[in-house]
């Protein structure tokens, strides 16, 4: 069997450097150098030649997070790897999935181009913005599930008998309900109207609430203005407590602010993005695991779903 390279991204190793250890390889060496003027320089230290190799990187904003990956993916092609995978927790450009109004591009599918054409054979990622995204890619797509993480920490740390799932929109039903689903409790949802990008302007939840401890559910949370107001309409409606899960914490803009001056209880996410800032509201649960078990039964020709939590 070929050898295993992983290397790390710079915005991902904190994360890189816990899938190595449940992996059970170190980290391969890289240097990324800048020029003056910002221009990037990715070099890889060691041979590569007939090997498989797993870059590991979010493709969080800024873009260059995403060029770095471009870049590595396109010099171990040029050296000879024999595979090459791209395992990317954070798939940026998600929420670009379709043509929503004239003259906009779809971005996720650029970006599966780019990847393509850099040279990556197989991308493992999870929590997808959409599951059609996968369909952007004319290579394998091995897309993981956060339930495999949440589900054992809700199980341990929660007494579920009173607790409803609801989805802070329309667009997130599917991922609400396949919890709702595993524990057997209620859906509720949250109807908003959002008249620009970043901005709720009204919620209304459709179902019961009263007296039940809610848990919103998300793939991410971006400046949380959603989540926030879906905690409030909620309260409003007679929900006991409310807090959320989020997959993929980018945090952006009033994100911290809002969710410590909010009525969430708590906000678990994972570490497929590093934090800004610590925050008493704020319980990080590592994917690191379950992706190094994902490169491991890549690497071994195994099964990548008997990784998801069985319904």
């Amino acid at each position: 069997m070929t050898n295993v390279k992983l290397f790390s991204g710079e915005v991902t190793n904190h994360l890189s450097v816990k899938i190595a250890d449940f992996y059970g390889e170190p980290l391969s060496a890289l240097e990324i150098n800048r020029f003056s003027d910002g221009e990037m320089q990715t070099i890889i230290q060691e041979t590569v030649r007939g090997a498989h190799v797993f870059f590991i990187q979010s493709t969080v904003a800024p873009g260059d997070n995403l060029l770095e990956l471009l870049l590595l993916i396109d010099a171990a092609k040029r050296a000879s790897a024999g595979y090459i995978t791209a395992v990317i927790p954070y798939f940026g450009y998600a929420r670009q999935d379709r043509k929503d109004k004239p003259r906009v591009p779809i971005s996720a599918k650029l970006i599966a181009q780019l990847l393509e054409a850099a040279g990556v054979d197989r991308v493992v990622t999870m929590d997808l913005h959409a599951d059609q995204i996968q369909g952007f890619f004319d290579i394998p797509v091995d897309h993981l599930k956060g339930e495999a993480i949440f589900i054992p920490h809700l199980t341990k740390n929660f007494d579920m008998d009173n607790v409803t799932f609801a989805s802070p929109d329309v667009g997130g039903v599917k991922r609400a309900r396949s919890l709702a689903q595993y524990f057997q409790r209620d859906l509720v949802i949250c109807d908003k109207v959002r008249k620009i990008a970043n901005k709720v302007d009204s919620m209304t939840v459709i179902g019961e609430v009263e007296g039940a401890d809610v848990i919103l559910v998300d793939d991410l949370v971006d400046t949380a203005g959603t989540l926030c107001k879906a905690a409030e309409a909620l309260m409003e409606k007679g929900a006991k407590s409310v807090r959320a899960l989020a997959t993929h914490p980018v945090l952006s803009g009033p994100a911290y602010d809002r969710i410590e001056n909010s009525l969430l209880s708590e906000l678990i996410v994972t570490d497929t993005i590093p934090l800004k800032r610590e925050s008493e509201k704020i319980t990080v649960l590592s994917c690191a695991k379950l992706f190094a078990k994902a490169i491991r039964n890549t690497h071994e020709f195994k099964s990548i779903s008997a990784l998801f939590v069985e319904k």
